[in-house]
């Protein structure tokens, strides 16, 4: 049974939609839809306990079974990246054709590369997507119904992409709350995803193996909490998001270390004028690329 999902004011001839997995990601594009939408919200999770609290939260209309999906326009699988992999292939036979399937993950080409095809095989539509949003806590309790906004919604779309598919999942990400798409192919946004995001977790999770942690009570301001919030994250998801971004996050660790080592070599010469230019040319490039942001 879904339970009761209809709600004074909703129009019956909106989308479905189901979530599959209520952790941050899913359970806060749960709550989105349900303030900016009349959309019918429905979703799964392998805790009876979240698909409870979200129902008495009003975060979702009601729970489904993997034997339902076929009943939706469109499913959201908010799972880790082998966990998506899994729960679509397992599945695979249930899904409505004609519908819409779009992920969450951070990885996009491994993604699409195990679902993409065979989702269309079956008449299936696929489109790989990733939220830019996030926080360093995980699960249900934290989702938000305003985490999205301000935020962009990467969709990654390939050769097998249906485009009528492609313009509705676009326009259901600014209806809940999006600020902007950003269209990108798989290979570009893993490669830029492994600077502006990989990279940072892999650098804050470095910091903090100072032996001066331990020492830094009373001595520390913003530039720490902002280098080291990202340390706090979800290790199990975040050894599958590395592992299969391997290639472009190893070029990106190359990059780090050689910039560091230039400021080491600058600092052990005592070559004052040499550690002045690499910071100069650090400051010129945060707001070259402030400037750029601000234009888009």
């Amino acid at each position: 049974m879904w339970g009761i999902f209809f709600h004074a004011g909703k129009m019956v001839n909106n989308m479905k939609i189901g979530i599959v997995g209520l952790g941050l990601i899913g359970g806060s594009l749960a709550k989105a839809i349900k303030k900016n939408t009349d959309h019918i919200c429905l979703a799964y999770d392998i805790n009876s306990k979240v698909i409870a609290d979200a129902i008495q939260q009003d975060s979702i209309d009601g729970s489904f079974s993997p034997e339902q999906l076929s009943s939706f326009d469109i499913v959201i699988i908010g799972l880790y990246p082998d966990d998506t992999i899994k729960f679509i292939n397992d599945n695979i036979k249930f899904f409505k054709k004609g519908g819409i399937v779009i992920d969450t993950c951070g990885i996009k080409e491994e993604i699409i590369k195990a679902v993409d095809k065979k989702l269309n095989d079956m008449g299936v539509y696929f489109i790989g997507c990733h939220p830019m949003a996030g926080r360093e806590f995980s699960g249900f309790e934290y989702s938000l119904d305003n985490l999205f906004e301000k935020a962009s919604f990467i969709i990654t779309p390939t050769e097998n992409t249906n485009p009528e598919a492609l313009e509705k999942v676009q326009k259901f990400s600014k209806d809940i709350g999006f600020l902007k798409n950003v269209i990108s192919t798989p290979k570009k946004h893993d490669e830029i995803i492994a600077f502006t995001s990989q990279l940072a977790h892999i650098v804050s999770s470095a910091y903090v193996k100072s032996p001066t942690l331990l020492k830094q009570s009373g001595f520390s301001a913003g530039s720490f909490k902002d280098l080291t919030r990202v340390a706090k994250l979800n290790e199990d998801m975040w050894t599958t998001l590395f592992m299969m971004n391997k290639s472009a996050l190893l070029e990106e660790i190359n990059h780090i270390m050689e910039h560091l080592s230039e400021y080491k070599t600058a600092l052990e010469i005592e070559d004052k004028a040499y550690l002045h230019d690499l910071l100069k040319d650090g400051r010129e490039l945060k707001e070259k690329s402030n400037e750029i942001n601000a234009i888009k």
